[in-house]
């Protein structure tokens, strides 16, 4: 969750750092599930190769496979996962086959796009033929179009893609050993330090460090690339010399900081420390490139990638003849920058020392935004950080694309919240986005939508979440309107008008059911919807447009499809259907976001209200949840909702 005051309109989201932020995270969600195998690999490499630890022939046979078939097939299979859940993981992990049979060499880069393309490509075909299918051959199209398509790309891949990736992999490969031979590799540290604060080393170290330092090692048997950027010594330099010339908290808390960075290989940890002040990153980058240097003229190097860069994790991936200059790299750069680092501190004539609490929460804003996520709220607001809400607060909205389902539940757990905490005179309610009214105090949306929000309420505070069921992060916004607001000043406010009471019947709730994907079960709750005669035909395909806008999947294994705001005029009457899918459906886009219970939901006025009331209350116990989505009594849902 995170608050984000606006103010001045800064369209920061669509910068150019922004962006490479975005591709740093997917590459290294792409790498970062699959780096025990990688890790696994790099361990049997380092024991059994003729020049490892332990040679030994036969079990030497494991690392071929692994770096041609094993690693890249992860690779591919991880990123159309990411793409379109288990049919993009398929058919990318087909197409990734073509272009590792089409190639000579370990085709980590050629997995990395084509992976993900395989998905986006089944996506796209499973969006062309949605609704086509007739009843009963879902399962059948399904699989013939999966095996066909990624037959058809494994083809392409094969005789166009690995050929191509093979050419740039050696003129990549090329470059940096040229940087190697001319001495000029050390540079890379002007570039790779400051984005090790701004958090763009994932795009840097996982989407080219990794794969080449990959391919080298493959060749050589090790690469100084995997220590670019994985190298714990200057982190260690930096807060050893803010235990020496440091102040205030900065100073006192080095030491455990160290701690954790050196040996935990959390490097985030000394990020703060840099950002308090900005110019140490010249010492950061004098002990990078220091760093790389020692690995260059000593003959340093990792078998694979070392993820954390603990100096364990480091030690653990040198191989037998590179210790030297490895273990040369990370006291040198500890050295190197724990002395720039000490004069810039101590020749320091600034007067205050910014509070370090105020600096953390704001690199783990940074960092949140990096991965695409709504910065997190600070567990109390620190003495000397501005507060995140300013002033009274008079009124909340919660509110979502069509301002019904996920805002509908949010608003209600929102009120219970409030009122709860004496604050019933604030108004508070769910609204679609493009309605928020103009003065508007505080708007409450999924992290894929603030934008948005933003752009249609430019004067109130936004608060980005990323689960409209999560009751703790309502009451840490409900903490922080108490601590600001003057709820007596505020106007007197209540509910959002309530409609008539809808009743839920035996008839609305369907137990059982199988879906392979989200559209089909977005499709079944809008076809009984239909049936009911509570929308006309176009709604379901609002439905389904809705899902493509953000998913509509709550939180607690709920997912609560509805139509778009535009798409209100199809309603006839409000219909409410409980589908319950045992095994789950994947509705993205994070992979934990596994639907058991499908709401389809259309809604006139506000005559949901009392189902999504009965909702957020239940399903604040995940045993009642579990319940839920396992019972074969549809009188159990009645009764647990009752709305009988």
């Amino acid at each position: 969750m995170a608050y984000t005051a606006t103010g001045g309109g800064d369209a920061s989201s669509s910068n150019l750092k922004v962006r490479v932020q975005q591709v740093g995270r997917f590459l290294s969600s792409m790498v970062m599930p699959n780096i025990g195998a990688f890790i696994a690999w790099g361990i049997i490499t380092t024991l059994f190769i003729p020049t490892g630890w332990l040679p030994n022939e036969f079990f030497a046979k494991l690392v071929g496979p692994m770096i041609t078939y094993l690693l890249p097939l992860l690779l591919g299979y991880t990123g159309g996962k990411l793409v379109y859940g288990e049919r993009g993981a398929v058919v990318g992990a087909i197409v990734t086959a073509g272009v590792i049979v089409g190639t000579d060499i370990p085709m980590f880069l050629g997995a990395m796009l084509v992976g993900p393309f395989g998905g986006w490509a089944i996506k796209q075909f499973d969006r062309l033929v949605d609704g086509k299918i007739r009843p009963g051959f879902e399962m059948l199209v399904n699989n013939f179009s999966a095996g066909i398509l990624g037959m058809i790309l494994a083809m392409l891949a094969f005789a166009i893609v690995g050929p191509v990736v093979e050419y740039l992999s050696a003129a990549l490969g090329a470059g940096v050993n040229a940087l190697i031979s001319t001495g000029l590799i050390p540079l890379a540290s002007i570039l790779v330090e400051p984005a090790k604060v701004l958090f763009l080393n994932n795009a840097i170290n996982h989407g080219v460090f990794t794969p080449l330092g990959i391919q080298q090692a493959a060749e050589q048997g090790k690469s100084l690339v995997f220590l670019i950027e994985a190298n714990p010594g200057p982190g260690l330099g930096l807060l050893l010399a803010y235990m020496v010339f440091g102040r205030g908290n900065a100073k006192e808390s080095a030491p455990g900081a160290a701690i954790i960075h050196f040996f935990g290989g959390i490097h985030e940890i000394y990020f703060p420390y840099v950002l308090m002040k900005p110019r140490l990153i010249i010492a950061m980058i004098l002990g990078g490139a220091t760093g790389v240097a020692a690995n260059m003229l000593l003959g340093g190097g990792l078998r694979a990638p070392s993820s954390p860069g603990s100096i364990f994790a480091v030690l653990g991936m040198t191989p037998a003849d590179g210790f030297v200059g490895v273990i040369s790299a990370v006291v040198l750069g500890a050295l190197v920058t724990f002395l720039v680092a000490s004069v810039l501190l101590k020749t320091d004539k600034s007067d205050v020392e910014e509070d370090l609490a105020a600096t953390t929460a704001r690199v783990k804003a940074m960092k949140a935004e990096s991965k695409g996520m709504a910065a997190p709220v600070a567990a109390a607001p620190a003495a000397a950080a501005p507060a995140a809400i300013s002033g009274p607060v008079h009124s909340v909205l919660v509110a979502c694309d069509a301002g019904m389902g996920s805002s509908a539940m949010g608003a209600s757990m929102l009120r219970k919240k409030l009122d709860q905490a004496g604050l019933g005179a604030i108004r508070s309610g769910n609204v679609a986005i493009n309605a928020l009214p103009a003065d508007v105090d505080v708007v409450i949306t999924h992290k894929d939508l603030t934008e948005r929000a933003r752009r249609a309420a430019p004067n109130a505070t936004h608060v980005s979440i990323t689960n409209f069921l999560d009751g703790a992060a309502y009451d840490r916004i409900v903490a922080e309107i108490k601590a600001k607001a003057d709820s007596a000043a505020a106007p007197a406010a209540g509910k959002p008008e309530g409609g008539a009471s809808f009743n839920l019947g035996e008839e609305n709730i369907f137990l059982g059911l199988t879906a392979s994907t989200k559209e089909e079960a977005v499709r079944f709750a809008g076809s009984k919807l239909l049936e009911m005669g509570a929308i006309t035909p176009s709604y379901i395909d609002a439905m389904l447009q809705r899902e493509t806008i953000v998913s509509t999947y709550l939180g607690q294994s709920l997912a609560m499809p509805h139509g778009t705001n535009e798409a209100k005029n199809e309603v006839l009457k409000t219909g409410i259907v409980v589908c319950q899918y045992p095994d789950g459906v994947f509705f993205g886009p994070e992979p934990e976001n596994v639907a058991r219970l499908v709401v389809g939901l259309a809604a006139k006025g506000n005559e949901h209200m009392d189902v999504m009331s009965a909702l957020a209350r239940v399903l604040e116990n995940p045993k009642v949840v579990a319940h839920l989505a396992t019972t074969k009594n549809p009188a159990d849902v009645l009764r647990i909702l009752d709305l009988g």
